[in-house]
């Protein structure tokens, strides 16, 4: 076997591996996102059915929590798929004849320069800062109730 073969098999080996990285990372996002429409409903649920306000301020400040966790998962998930990239496979593609990985880069930076492209990323980030958004005027809102209400009644 020469280098190049040995380097073909690693490459392809990388490859695979960065592409289950990132199935994991729509999964995970999945989990996320079916968290915190549960939490929704069930602060939905806690506002119509009880008068008390602990269990809406619990539940959406849960929520905040899960928001954060995600943002910050997906800029985890981000930062170690720029790694895998940039890093290993574009080493790689230069010891290569072709440079798949690097080309369809390039297209996607150009198309996304050219605004044809959206990142999805950044969509995943719009929604978990819409849900912290969400969660937080939710949990203001009653925390203000809350405090305002007069007590002994």
């Amino acid at each position: 076997m020469d280098d190049k073969e040995l380097i073909l098999g690693q490459y392809q080996t990388y490859s695979q591996a960065k592409e289950k990285y990132i199935d994991r990372h729509f999964q995970t996002n999945r989990f996320y996102l079916v968290l915190n429409f549960v939490l929704l409903f069930v602060a939905y649920l806690f506002i119509s059915l009880t008068p008390s306000y602990i269990p809406v301020l619990l539940t959406s400040g849960f929520g905040m929590v899960i928001a954060v966790l995600w943002w910050l998962n997906i800029d985890s998930y981000q930062f170690w798929i720029k790694i895998k990239y940039s890093k290993v496979l574009e080493y790689l593609e230069t010891k290569l004849p072709e440079r798949p990985f690097n080309k369809e880069f390039e297209e996607f930076k150009e198309a996304k320069r050219q605004k044809k492209a959206t990142v999805f990323a950044d969509f995943q980030k719009g929604m978990t800062a819409l849900m912290f958004l969400t969660f937080l005027l939710t949990f203001a809102y009653y925390l203000i109730q809350f405090l305002t209400v007069p007590k002994g009644m």
